[in-house]
């Protein structure tokens, strides 16, 4: 069983940065793709960014040209930079995986980090 650890939440004023970060405990050669998704109270959860292993990354519009997602496979992590942060980026995150093994494809996520932009 593959587990997902998010790290690095927390409470951040308006404008400032945080950088979230996601252990995988194997190899992440096998995945298809790595992502981070958010979730406020109220709200279903939203897809924030993917990054396609061995290829692009996709953002939602909200947070084009603040958020960064990056792989390190050597280190079998994935990181969310955030800078530029906005209340309404307030959020529980989350880390996703999805890995081909065989003929199937199995769904990872981690139990979540809070962030809280707030002055």
């Amino acid at each position: 069983q593959v587990k997902l650890e998010e790290s690095g939440g927390g409470l951040v004023q308006p404008g400032g940065s945080l950088r979230l970060s996601c252990a995988v405990s194997a190899s992440m050669h096998s995945f298809n793709s790595m992502g981070w998704y958010r979730q406020s109270p109220g709200k279903q959860r939203e897809l924030v960014a993917t990054k396609v292993c061995g290829g692009g990354t996709n953002y939602v519009d909200s947070v084009k040209g603040r958020f960064t997602i990056s792989v390190d496979n050597a280190r079998n992590r994935v990181y969310l930079q955030m800078s530029s942060l906005k209340p309404e980026d307030t959020a529980v995150y989350y880390c996703y995986g999805d890995q081909k093994l065989g003929t199937g494809v199995y769904d990872y996520w981690g139990q979540g980090t809070q962030v809280t932009v707030s002055s």
